[in-house]
This record gives C-alpha cells, sequence and structure tokens, in this order.
C-alpha cells in the first residue's frame, strides 16, 4: 500500500530557517525552498531580492498526513517565527520575507484561517500572516536546497537558523525526527 503525501506551502522569512525545522518533523518526506506567490515566471533569488517580483520565500513541505497533520505543521509554523511583523524576520526585511500561508485547497484554507484566529491569543500584536492560494511553486537554486545541514557552521546558520531548530527541538519532543 503506498503512502498518500500531501504537500503544504508557508513563508516565514528565510527559506533555509523553516526548510532546517520541517525537514526534523516525523512524517515529512521532502521540503524544497523556492518561491511563491509573484508575478514573475522562473523568478531567480537575485530577482526575489529586489522586491520587485512578488514573491516570498517559501519552502513546500511534501508529508504524510497520518503521520503529521497540517494542523500540526501550523502548529509548529506559528512557534519558529513572528507572525506580527510585516514583511520582516529579524534583520530579514522585505516583501520576500513576509509571514505567508499559500493553500492547496479550500481544506487547507479553512484550517490555515482556524488556526491563525486560534493563536493570536497568544501574540500582544496582531497576525499579519497572509492566507492565500498557492498559484505556482517555483524551487530556489541548488545552492539554496538543504543550506543548514550542508553549511551548520555558516554565521547566519549559527545566529539565526539554529536557534529555530533548537526552538522546535524545545516545544515538539514528540515530532522531531
Amino acid at each position: 500500500m503506498s503512502k498518500k503525501l500531501e504537500k503544504a506551502t508557508l513563508g516565514g522569512g528565510c527559506f533555509w530557517c523553516l526548510e532546517a525545522v520541517y525537514e526534523n518533523v516525523k512524517g515529512v518526506e521532502d521540503v524544497v525552498s523556492g518561491y511563491a506567490g509573484g508575478h514573475t515566471d522562473h523568478p531567480s533569488y537575485q530577482d526575489v531580492c529586489s522586491g520587485t517580483t512578488g514573491h516570498a520565500e517559501v519552502v513546500q513541505i511534501t508529508y504524510d498526513p497520518d503521520i503529521v497533520s497540517y494542523e500540526d505543521l501550523l502548529k509548529i509554523f506559528w512557534t519558529v517565527h513572528d507572525p506580527t511583523t510585516p514583511n520582516r524576520q529579524g534583520a530579514d526585511v522585505g516583501t520576500q520575507y513576509r509571514s505567508v500561508i499559500f493553500y492547496h485547497n479550500n481544506d487547507q484554507k479553512s484550517i490555515a484561517e482556524k488556526s491563525r484566529a486560534e493563536v493570536q491569543r497568544h501574540f500582544n500584536a496582531p497576525i499579519v500572516t497572509e492566507i492565500a492560494p498557492l498559484t505556482k511553486f517555483w524551487p530556489a537554486e541548488d545552492y539554496h536546497q538543504d543550506y543548514f545541514r550542508k553549511n551548520p557552521y555558516h554565521g547566519y546558520c549559527q545566529a539565526v537558523v539554529a536557534p529555530k531548530v533548537d526552538k522546535f527541538r524545545r516545544h515538539f519532543k514528540e515530532m522531531t525526527k
């Protein structure tokens, strides 16, 4: 019997951070860093960083819903980034770093909207996370894939990515591979 895998597409700042976190989640089969939500076909990293394409840095997560639910993926999402800062995460500033959930179907849309409303009480500022339909996902260049795993001692990875992975592991021990 083959697994029925599903996809989730999330943006919470730099895609290296989310990729590193979700690669550690039980039931996640694959995580691909990429771009979504813009108006340019086949954008490059330089194009997206210019802020002119409308894309966000995102990860597309392929997961087994029999092991990890979409709701649980969203709980992780709300925990490992700040959904109250428009167009920024820490020192990363620009529309490409916005907090966004790109839903793949109406079930994901309603789950995302319910989840956002439920977690709002945990934040002192309004959640600015956009919830929008996924129209197209563009994988990022090869050198962005598995970045944290390949470059754990890079300064950005040490200062920004590693603390998010640690936070995930502390809060979600039961979901950690």
